[in-house]
């Protein structure tokens, strides 16, 4: 197949790093063009990112050279020359939002990491095994831009994956009133490694702005119902949390309590939920999709992020410690990869959902 071409705007920081080594030898994918600020613009992508690569992999040969260009200035010239960006900037969410649907009018396809458009009512935030059907509102996000190629859809929040995508197949099949949760957030989920954040080392901070709201909000618009070319929000499950960050690279972990309304499933049952649960993108044989998306261990210790985070190339959800609650009807712990399924790994899976359902077509 005629492989995609692809931009990466917002090419230099810690998850554009992340989209930059994941479509090295993507089978789909091709990497032609990065983009950032205008402090970059102009020098070799090796040249800016080779004293500050992040990643535990080396920079990609095929990104080394490339020129970096204006994200801003260079916008005609960038949507002209790709198939579809991936934008991950660091912006005022004012400035996001004017910047994304620029280049969707332009009639480039944008797949945002960012917050900025996670509350349009017609632009899709997905978790691709849990609310695919939502990419069909681009239709009428289209009829509003008036483009024919041209959209924004986006990534949901890093934190609500370690616990969302476990929830999801028991609300489908019970009832299920409300939720407690507490995350336990890595720092590269602040964009920062212990070399760039000495303070974080035998630390835990008791607070991540914004955050909060967007735990309990974010699941009900990813369980939505389409309606009128709008996503309307889910109203329940009730969902109330706290957000911590933790001493941790990578790997976002959650401690979650629920209960249920009328007729409680068993723990087996919950567990055969999760072991038989397959998505969308495990239909299709997606490139990034997982085998085996929701994976349960036995073991009292498990999961554990620097053991876990990777299973499944980083794309897995791992789950633990099912049991009752004397509060709750139940507890159990998830553990997510906030820069692999929580960013950049779940920005490609939803590319490669677009591709595959014809929202995006090679020009």
């Amino acid at each position: 197949m005629k492989k995609y071409a692809v931009g990466v705007v917002g090419a230099t920081g810690m998850v554009g790093q992340r989209f930059v080594s994941l479509l090295e030898k993507h089978p789909w994918f091709q990497l032609t063009v990065v983009a950032a600020s205008a402090r970059s613009a102009g020098k070799p992508y090796g040249e800016v990112v080779q004293s500050r690569w992040a990643m535990p992999t080396p920079l990609p040969e095929e990104a080394r050279s490339l020129v970096i260009l204006d994200a801003q200035a260079d916008r005609e010239k960038i949507a002209a020359s790709v198939d579809f960006i991936f934008c991950a900037v660091d912006m005022k969410k004012e400035e996001i939002r004017a910047l994304e649907d620029t280049y969707a009018k332009l009639e480039c396809p944008v797949i945002s990491n960012n917050s900025a458009h996670r509350w349009t009512d017609d632009v899709p935030m997905v978790i691709p095994e849990v609310n695919p059907q939502h990419i069909q509102v681009i239709e009428s996000q289209r009829k509003r831009l008036g483009t024919k190629r041209g959209f924004v859809a986006v990534k949901s929040n890093c934190s609500i994956q370690s616990y969302t995508p476990a929830l999801h197949p028991l609300r489908e099949a019970f009832d299920l009133e409300k939720v407690l949760v507490c995350t336990y957030q890595a720092i590269s989920g602040a964009g920062k490694t212990f070399q760039t954040w000495p303070e974080m080392v035998d630390n835990l901070i008791p607070y991540i702005g914004g955050e909060e709201e967007k735990s309990e909000k974010e699941p009900l618009k990813v369980w939505g119902s389409l309606e009128g070319g709008k996503i309307l929000s889910a109203s329940s499950p009730a969902i109330t949390a706290q957000c911590l960050r933790v001493p941790v690279s990578d790997g976002h972990t959650a401690a979650v309590y629920m209960s249920f309304r009328g007729k409680k499933p068993s723990e087996a049952e919950i567990k055969a939920l999760w072991q038989n649960f397959k998505g969308r993108p495990q239909e299709l044989d997606l490139p990034s999709a997982p085998k085996q998306f929701l994976h349960y261990f036995e073991e009292d210790d498990r999961p554990q992020a620097k053991l876990d985070r990777e299973l499944e190339g980083g794309m897995a959800i791992t789950l633990g410690r099912l049991r009752p609650d004397s509060q709750y009807d139940y507890k159990f712990v998830g553990l997510s990869h906030n820069t692999l399924r929580g960013a950049a790994g779940g920005g490609v899976l939803l590319a490669e959902l677009l591709c595959a359902e014809g929202y995006i077509l090679p020009r």
